[in-house]
């Protein structure tokens, strides 16, 4: 099968690997139908994140048909359409049963080897998935692929990133990020209420898709941050969502709050280092807000919304690619060319 791998950092490439076997009885192998590429990908890509095994598989975004079960399976069959979040799970422990399965006793994140130990990722032609019955949902034909893609991470994440920042009609935002999940964020937000969302990014085509979606929109700089402290009357906004995951954007996430505002941060950031001291966050009495997304539990949550046209979420995937042409995909990707936002490996 063909497969986008890890080879080095700053290097991935499509390889020829043998085809996934059920290995437990709870596995399902998928045949995929398309698979993304997320910045969170662009971690072990940039050596931001190290440890990866050579000829890992990336990703871990997924849409498929069931090609395989294993006997254990009662929830799936052979022929079902189901989409995944980005790390299985049981979702019969504690943490599953309670609305987060991200942090499940048995779960693990796709697309990530080391030592030989772990689960290989989604940007292939087929895909192992253990857990399979608390891990994937059937996909409605309603649902297209695209949206389901983005319900197994992008549009989840966004989405918890905003109810994490306790957004409400008469509050003032500001998201720090304006990628896919970014974008997804202030969708999550406006629909929530929101009424007064900063958006800030470096990137001008980033900064006018935001504007599209009813932000203002800002560059990274010291002069956009006197801009909105001017807006806010000079005390800041009461909630950062904070998207990037680098210490710079956690450092203008502060710049921008205001005291006794709420910080909701799930950038994956990389680094032990904080921006800011225990000291700051007393003195202006912060609330920060983070973790991994419970992607499987907002899937429960948000795709019927999705499939019944309240969110129009397809058009946040611009660019797909074959998987021949991952050197491609992923050079346009982490470096922003083309105006792309979001791009998936396509094995239809």
């Amino acid at each position: 099968m063909k497969s986008v791998c890890f080879k080095d950092i700053g290097k991935v490439e499509c390889i020829d690997l043998p085809d996934p076997q059920i290995v437990d009885p709870s596995d399902v192998i998928i045949k995929t139908s398309l698979a993304g590429l997320c910045g969170s990908d662009l971690h072990p890509f940039f050596g931001r994140e190290t440890g990866l095994d050579i000829d890992t598989v990336m990703g871990h975004e997924v849409v498929g048909e069931i090609v395989a079960a294993g006997k254990e399976v009662s929830d799936f069959k052979v022929g079902d359409h189901v989409y995944a979040p980005f790390s299985t799970n049981c979702g019969n422990c504690y943490y599953c049963q309670n609305h987060l399965p991200s942090r499940c006793v048995a779960g693990q994140l796709f697309g990530w080897l080391q030592n030989g130990t772990g689960l290989n990722g989604c940007q292939s032609e087929f895909v192992r998935v253990p857990l399979a019955d608390g891990t994937l949902m059937k996909k409605p034909d309603s649902l297209s692929d695209v949206a389901a893609l983005l319900l197994g991470d992008n549009f989840s994440t966004g989405f918890y990133c905003a109810e994490m920042a306790d957004v409400k009609p008469s509050g003032t935002y500001a998201v720090v990020g304006c990628g896919t999940v970014g974008l997804l964020c202030i969708v999550a937000a406006k629909s929530m209420g929101a009424e007064q969302i900063f958006a800030l990014d470096p990137v001008v085509t980033r900064r006018q898709q935001a504007e599209s979606l009813g932000a203002i929109a800002f560059d990274s700089s010291d002069a956009a941050v006197a801009e909105i402290l001017q807006r806010t009357h000079g005390r800041g906004v009461d909630g950062v969502m904070e998207l990037v995951g680098i210490p710079a954007a956690q450092e203008l996430a502060y710049k921008l709050i205001r005291p006794g505002g709420i910080m909701s941060v799930i950038g994956c950031h990389c680094t032990p280092n904080f921006a800011f001291s225990p000291v700051d966050a007393y003195d202006k009495n912060l609330t920060y807000k983070t973790g991994r997304c419970p992607a499987r539990y907002y899937m429960s949550k948000l795709t019927d919304r999705v499939a019944n046209g309240e969110f129009n979420i397809d058009s946040f995937v611009t660019h797909h690619y074959a998987a021949d042409d991952c050197v491609e995909a992923y050079d346009v990707f982490s470096n922003r060319k083309d105006s792309c936002l979001k791009a998936v490996f396509d094995f239809r």
